[in-house]
């Protein structure tokens, strides 16, 4: 429980360093809206045509009976609906970061050097084209299990019950683990540790992920939040990766790395 409410700590002094580092939280702000006006757009497309496509999907239902027509079509273009909506908040944040890339890097690399207590920031040696070719990869891979969870829990929820009171938490915590993976990846992937073992590190410390990205997950569900919550999620990415790589913080002793733990 106690790394539950520090990851929920981070998540708060990430918005805290943002609110004061104005110039950083205005141009943290543009990629979401980038990403916003795009995923609204599509979503907007998807209320107006949804329906036409499913009748279009379905034409074996053209000779049902009312009302049984009226409302297989319906149920189906409301799961599509639903579906496309969660598959939004899980893809907005990886869309946005790799909008955002030479942003956040900067924004997480001055968090680095603002808490680090010999002021400096680890550097990935990379150019910008390579950064943005392993952020777009592993950006599809973490989109890929997200996508296989998101049918599963879609699954479960037809069970009575189980649907409609554990399902949902299970949604929110999975959603969570893998918001909380894009955001640490940030930080982590400017230290050159690849996907495996940066999943590796946030499975040896899910208490503190969930506390991290459960509530920033639900957050996400309401209109516009993301947006103006990327910037300090940001930041309590990077110092929630200097705490899972056992770094030195300003103020903070530093703890043994994870991996090392896992390796003896």
């Amino acid at each position: 429980m106690r790394d539950l409410g520090a990851g929920f700590h981070y998540l708060l002094k990430g918005q805290r360093w943002v609110a004061g580092h104005g110039k950083q939280y205005g141009f943290g702000l543009l990629p979401g809206l980038i990403t916003l006006v795009l995923y609204a757009a599509a979503l907007v497309a998807l209320a107006l045509w949804g329906e036409d496509a499913i009748a279009w999907a379905t034409p074996f239902a053209d000779d049902w009976s009312s009302p049984w027509q009226g409302l297989f079509r319906g149920f189906l273009t409301a799961v599509l609906f639903a579906l496309a909506l969660f598959l939004a908040v899980l893809t907005f944040t990886a869309v946005t970061l790799l909008v955002g890339q030479p942003f956040y890097e900067n924004l997480s690399e001055k968090v680095d050097r603002d808490v680090s207590p010999d002021g400096t920031a680890p550097e990935s040696g990379l150019p910008l084209w390579r950064e943005l070719w392993i952020s777009a990869r592993d950006s599809l891979r973490i989109l890929v299990r997200a996508v296989l969870w998101g049918i599963l829990l879609f699954a479960l929820g037809f069970i009575p019950v189980l649907g409609q009171t554990a399902v949902p938490v299970i949604g929110l915590l999975v959603t969570g683990f893998f918001l909380t993976e894009e955001l640490t990846g940030v930080a982590l992937q400017r230290r050159r540790i690849e996907l495996h073992r940066r999943l590796t590190l946030l499975r040896s410390r899910k208490t503190l992920v969930w506390g991290f990205g459960a509530p920033l997950a639900a957050a996400f569900l309401i209109p516009f939040v993301a947006v103006f919550l990327m910037p300090g999620a940001v930041a309590g990415a990077t110092l929630m990766a200097r705490d899972l790589l056992g770094e030195e913080t300003e103020g903070t002793p530093s703890a043994r790395p994870a991996f090392e733990d896992e390796a003896r």
